[in-house]
């Protein structure tokens, strides 16, 4: 076993190894190296259930700038050779611990994406949420949300998908948004000649830097929060919303552009409660014809889309029908799922 270790530390000149432990576990063995001269460690898992072999290597940052993906797997064919492997084996490129900024950011179905981040500009927790400004090279600037990528500068087809832009009539619409923080939402709604667009969201610090820094997606439409086409309301939405209900004012069209669906498929949790309340609400201050309109999750997420339509949709009280459209999102990398609901015709709100 020491020599093949010795092979995957190659690549380091005169490095010496020792075992430094060696532990059996019910379903096989875990073996664990070090290399004596430098900051190297390995880990060695043999599984005799699966007959999976793992082979982690940690090294110091400066160490991981040299190896490459082809280094990577240019050892993976030394540990082949060495073994006699005859069955699918694979290299992953290098994990990087101890940066400086985040590079990392999940998926909407969970699955870990690298980012070409090359500074963050703002990180900073505000009262509401962990706001990050990334500057990524393929995507622009991008916001990103308690460690989700919500918008890039890269993203446009994203508000369109939203929106439904071109199929959607907006002439002399009365708008509303929830949340919509990026702003890019209200700048693409303002060339449609809506009647007047009304946005309420809760963080401050997300409409701050998108204006300083997402301009691409907001334009100049966050530097002002009251104009005569559009007012921008920092708060709660919940309160805003039971006043317009108290008070008989209604929408054309409604946007909820807060939270995802979570990312499970069950529903439970405050998360699932809160997007059925919004939606529930909304309807209640929908003109006749009216749509509620929302961003939902990747694609691939089908169990998560589901739960959505029967447990939210399903759940509203009163019958709706729904469509849905798709569209790939750049920064996110995947294809993401938008919805329409609109109540059925001839059905009153009691």
């Amino acid at each position: 076993m020491m020599h093949i270790f010795y092979t995957l530390l190659g690549t380091f000149e005169k490095v010496s190894t020792h075992e430094v432990t060696s532990l059996g576990i019910p379903t096989g063995e875990i073996r664990v190296y070090t290399g004596m001269w430098r900051a190297v460690t390995a880990t060695m898992r043999l599984s005799t259930v699966t007959h999976l072999v793992t082979i982690t290597i940690e090294y110091d940052t400066e160490e991981v700038k040299n190896m490459t993906y082809e280094k990577i797997q240019a050892l993976e064919t030394k540990i082949i050779g060495l073994l006699g492997i005859n069955k699918p084996t694979k290299a992953i490129p290098a994990i990087k611990r101890g940066l400086k900024h985040d590079v990392y950011f999940p998926s909407s179905d969970g699955r870990l994406l690298e980012y070409d981040i090359q500074k963050m500009i703002h990180d900073q927790h505000s009262a509401y949420q962990h706001v990050q400004i990334a500057k990524s090279s393929n995507f622009g600037n991008m916001l990103v949300l308690d460690g989700m990528v919500n918008l890039a500068e890269s993203d446009l087809a994203y508000t369109q998908s939203l929106m439904c832009q071109g199929k959607m009539d907006y002439t002399g619409k009365h708008v509303l948004i929830l949340g919509g923080g990026d702003g890019a939402l209200l700048h693409e709604l303002l060339k449609e000649n809506p009647a007047f667009i009304t946005m309420i969201d809760i963080d401050s610090m997300v409409m701050q830097q998108c204006r300083k820094h997402l301009r691409a997606a907001c334009g100049a439409d966050l530097d002002t929060y009251k104009t005569e086409k559009y007012e921008v309301i920092i708060g709660d939405c919940f309160p805003h919303i039971k006043d317009y209900v108290n008070s008989g004012k209604k929408f054309d069209v409604i946007f909820g552009d807060l939270t995802d669906i979570p990312i499970k498929t069950a529903p439970e949790g405050e998360t699932w409660d809160f997007v059925l309340k919004i939606i529930q609400l909304s309807f209640s201050i929908l003109n006749k014809g009216g749509v509620y309109m929302t961003h939902a999750t990747g694609a691939a997420s089908k169990d998560n889309l589901k739960t959505f339509e029967t447990a939210v949709i399903g759940r509203l009280g009163r019958p709706v029908s729904f469509t849905t459209s798709e569209s790939h999102v750049p920064s996110f990398m995947e294809k993401w799922v938008f919805y329409q609901i609109r109540e059925v015709e001839g059905v009153s709100d009691e």
